[in-house]
């Protein structure tokens, strides 16, 4: 697998790319893994309800063409898309959305939190709160889009919705949880994870 570090990168250029980069690939195409930061922007997934947007402000809200709800993107938060054949790694959706789980989870145990998925609510979750929400598309037997993992970005967006479609919902980040690490340190760690629970 291709590991990409893309810095920070705007949503509709990166989503563009991986729209092409589905559409292009063949048998041979390696997967790769894309390892970035977003600025500020809402996402609305494919049958998401625009009323979870609440109150979106100088936030930009895009429909995109995953599955899910909406969420919030920014700087401080760390996005790993994987665009992965699924034929070829053996790989069924579920199997997937686990595998990125579990991944994160890893991660998060290096640092000595203890995390858990909800098999209701696609993500992972630390007492309740969310820290790390997912997010796919299946075209053409491979996937694209992936997780996002909130390191130490300004959760005050959040309020502006509802994340996920949940009025209820909690959101944390790395560095409530007494991490004080940089995106590309955390990024290291669940590189390492993804590419080990992806085989």
């Amino acid at each position: 697998m291709l590991v990409r570090r893309l810095g920070r990168c705007g949503y509709a250029d990166t989503l563009a790319a991986m729209k092409s980069f589905t559409d292009s690939r063949d048998a041979a195409t390696a997967d790769e893994l894309w390892l970035l930061e977003h600025p500020p922007v809402f996402t609305l997934g494919l049958n998401a309800d625009p009323t979870h947007v609440l109150a979106a402000g100088e936030i930009p809200v895009v429909k995109v063409d995953r599955g899910g709800q909406v969420t919030y993107h920014g700087p401080g938060q760390l996005v790993a898309y994987v665009l992965v054949d699924l034929g070829r790694r053996r790989l069924g959706v579920r199997a997937l959305v686990s595998a990125l789980e579990r991944a994160t989870i890893a991660t998060l145990a290096r640092y000595g939190i203890v995390a858990a998925a909800d098999p209701k609510a696609p993500g992972v979750y630390v007492a309740g709160a969310k820290i790390a929400s997912l997010g796919l598309r299946i075209r053409r037997g491979a996937s694209y889009h992936g997780l996002a993992l909130n390191v130490d970005l300004d959760l005050e967006p959040f309020r502006r919705i509802n994340p996920c479609g949940l009025p209820e919902v909690r959101m944390t980040r790395l560095a409530d949880l007494g991490v004080a690490r940089t995106i590309d340190a955390v990024a290291d760690d669940l590189e390492q994870e993804l590419l080990a629970a992806l085989g």
